[in-house]
């Protein structure tokens, strides 16, 4: 084994009140992390270029070293859940979200509180399937909570806009309001303006089946965000293949967009069940799957460590509290990657190169990915150092280029 590449989701912040004016990295308790931080060297990236507010996908396809103007994100989701596309394939990435009406188009919440079951998700997904009719064949297919996947299958232009004014190009829409959004055709081409024609049918439509669904009705009764529309965005036309990296990689990577980028990349893909989300306790089905997560990434490196050169670990639930401004939550979920991980990390590694970053940062206070720098540890360094794995420590340190980062770390030591 040559090097593990450790991705944190949306784990840099800033300060918060209710930590002291501590960011969730500088409260929480890690001590085994702190261990590999003394003998590691400390710098920060900006995951995509500075100034913006990267999404996921573009933030992880240019920490991987490629361009993050290739990462269609409904091309990425579809391929890593395992959709096959032909050229021409329209896929677009989708949430289930809650709108007051479709006059208003005001939002209520765009991930229908979180709290949908995978129960849920897949019977309203049925329902879309059945009874939304556009003129050419599509499908739906509910993924993880609020997410899912839409493909409309033929000759597609993608060269069209969102149909979710939060996200625009790959980054996070600075001007967003809580109103919706249709999507547009990017250029004159009769095809773009179909593509946009089809995705906003979709989207009404979409409404149409779900605000009076019988599921939605109850979650109404109970007081929960109803599921009545799929917002779409981040449109690919192509099936998505990136230049190989070095070596033999594995990954550990569970959600569909990560799964689906280490799929382009040529990696092989360590798959295990993430837990279903059978009640309302959004964050104990998060610990359910963080601690799932951990254990069959110790697993994964038990097992192959001496069958691959690298590994990608990507851990997302830390990325959740930030965006629903719980960075008590934030700290508890660092502190179990480190008791649970880090712990197993620092006696297992030796002198093979870690490196560990964010792909993000995702601030309590905003609720939102900032354009702020993520930290980034890269062990084992020549000498000892007095830091830890923060944000404040990673600024302390030297710049690092995000597309050449394992070009300079993993792939420069061994």
């Amino acid at each position: 084994m040559k090097g593990v590449f450790v991705i944190l989701d949306g784990i840099a912040d800033e300060p918060c009140s209710s930590l002291g004016g501590k960011t969730p990295l500088q409260a929480a308790k890690t001590p085994h992390l702190d261990a590999i931080a003394k003998k590691a060297s400390m710098g920060y990236c900006y995951s995509v270029k500075e100034g913006v507010a990267p999404e996921s996908s573009s933030a992880v396809v240019s920490l991987l070293g490629y361009d993050p103007q290739l990462a269609a994100r409904g091309t990425l989701e579809a391929q890593g859940a395992g959709i096959k596309l032909r050229p021409g394939d329209l896929a677009l990435r989708c949430n289930f979200a809650t709108i007051q009406d479709l006059d208003s188009g005001i939002i209520l919440d765009r991930r229908a509180g979180r709290t949908l079951t995978t129960h849920e998700a897949q019977t309203l997904a049925k329902s879309i399937n059945e009874q939304v009719k556009l003129p050419f064949p599509f499908e739906f297919r509910a993924t993880m909570q609020h997410r899912g996947i839409l493909i409309i299958k033929g000759g597609f232009s993608d060269n069209i806009t969102n149909a979710d004014p939060y996200y625009v190009n790959g980054m996070v829409n600075p001007h967003a309001t809580d109103k919706m959004v249709y999507s547009k055709a990017l250029d004159e081409e009769d095809d773009s303006k179909l593509s946009a024609e089809l995705v906003n049918s979709f989207v009404r439509q979409s409404f149409e089946v779900l605000d009076k669904h019988p599921i939605n009705l109850a979650r109404a009764r109970k007081g929960l965000f109803v599921a009545n529309i799929i917002f779409c965005r981040d449109a690919g036309n192509s099936p998505i293949k990136f230049k190989k990296l070095k070596g033999k990689w594995m990954a550990l990577a569970y959600m569909p967009l990560e799964a689906g980028i280490a799929r382009a990349a040529g990696m092989e893909v360590f798959y295990f069940g993430y837990p279903v989300m059978k009640g309302m306790d959004v964050y104990a089905h998060l610990y359910d799957g963080l601690k799932k997560s951990i254990l069959k990434a110790i697993k994964m490196l038990k097992k192959y460590g001496d069958k691959y050169d690298y590994f990608y670990i990507h851990l997302k639930e830390t990325d959740i509290p930030g965006h629903d401004n719980k960075p008590h939550d934030k700290v508890k979920m660092i502190e179990m990657i480190d008791y649970w991980f880090f712990s197993f990390l620092k006696k297992f590694i030796g002198s093979t190169t870690l490196v560990v970053t964010g792909d993000h940062t995702t601030s309590c206070s905003k609720k939102a990915h900032t354009a702020d720098p993520v930290p980034v540890l890269v062990y084992p360094a020549e000498k000892e150092n007095n830091q830890r794995f923060t944000e404040e420590d990673g600024r302390n340190g030297r710049r690092m280029s995000a597309s050449k980062l394992l070009e300079n770390t993993l792939f420069t030591t061994k």
